[in-house]
């Protein structure tokens, strides 16, 4: 009897989320744990062993899993290792995929968090059918998985397509990174990004604003930010324009390099919706060449947030 089950983890620096995947991408159940709890590798994986035994003895038990799909940052996938991870509590290199194969006895195979989305997207999601196509993540940071010809690009080393680290502001004054370089994209248009832009024009300008009214300005959101421009809020308008014309010239010089069918946005700012997507969609035809002009989709996943992680990790385990 084939086995008819696989196990996704979706590993994040706050939570990891395991869940049990069929064939047909349906998520049966899933568990999680809390990943700063365990400053022992070793005694992670006995947590999450622990933990996952609980939903899988009720589907038949580990006889019944076929392997596990890991996303996790800075996950190889070439050496099933997580390499120098800043928000993780293990630091250095971690053999993750083989600590995991040996405590569950089934194939673990990992990749990047970024990766793992675009796997379930090309599987499961709005990529369905496309061989080209480019996703992006849009959190608390900007990840990026390129498909080509059907296939992840993850390069000689297995950390290709970190489009979210290539740069938009080359300037003294560009704002610094959490990789350590000034003037990433990421640093402008992730949702910490847009939170940065609000409180620089909060900090720099008198222009009345619904911003104004949030409690702790230090931790105002992406999301009052939507909140303002849903009320008509023009300062919160002109921080989405911004962010989104920053994104669109980027994602202009991505479809130069790969000529992709669509760019797929993911994420938690992408609930910002025609906010967030118009300036995007705007600047990137403003910027293509004129072969790309009005051609590249760029859509919005369609899978449910709660599930895409751990189904792209899935797709892993599939492979």
């Amino acid at each position: 009897m084939d086995k008819p089950y696989v196990l996704g983890l979706d590993m994040g620096g706050t939570n990891s989320v395991l869940g049990i995947v069929d064939a047909r991408g349906h998520v049966l159940a899933r568990t999680s744990i809390k990943t700063q709890q365990y400053t022992d590798i070793n005694d992670y994986v006995n947590a999450l062993y622990e933990e996952a035994i609980k939903i899988i003895v009720p589907v038949g038990g580990m006889e019944m899993i076929r392997g596990i799909g890991a996303g996790a940052p800075n996950a190889n996938y070439y050496s099933g290792n997580i390499e120098n991870a800043a928000n993780l509590p293990w630091k250095g290199i971690v053999p993750f995929a083989k600590l995991m194969s040996e405590k569950f006895g089934v194939p673990c195979t990992i990749t990047n968090d970024a990766n793992a989305a675009a796997m379930g997207e090309m599987q499961y999601g709005a990529a369905r059918g496309m061989k080209n196509f480019i996703m992006i993540t849009l959190g608390t940071g900007v990840g990026s998985g390129i498909v080509i010809d059907g296939k992840m690009v993850y390069g000689h080393d297995g950390f290709a397509g970190e489009l979210g680290h290539t740069k938009i502001d080359r300037s003294d004054k560009a704002r610094l990174c959490g990789c350590g370089q000034r003037g990433c994209i990421e640093a402008y248009a992730s949702a910490n990004g847009v939170a940065r832009t609000a409180k620089e024009i909060l900090a720099t300008t008198t222009q009345p604003t619904l911003l104004r009214n949030v409690e702790d300005i230090d931790k105002i959101t992406s999301y009052d930010v939507f909140k303002a421009a849903e009320e008509g809020d023009e300062v919160a308008k002109q921080i989405f324009d911004y962010t989104g014309t920053l994104l669109g010239q980027k994602l202009a010089d991505f479809v130069a390099f790969s000529a992709p069918e669509a760019i797929v946005l993911f994420g938690g700012l992408t609930k910002s919706g025609h906010w967030i997507m118009d300036p995007i969609v705007k600047a990137l035809n403003e910027n293509v060449m004129p072969i790309w002009k009005n051609k590249v989709k760029v859509m919005f996943s369609d899978l449910k947030e709660a599930d895409a992680a751990v189904l792209g990790a899935s797709a892993l385990a599939w492979e």
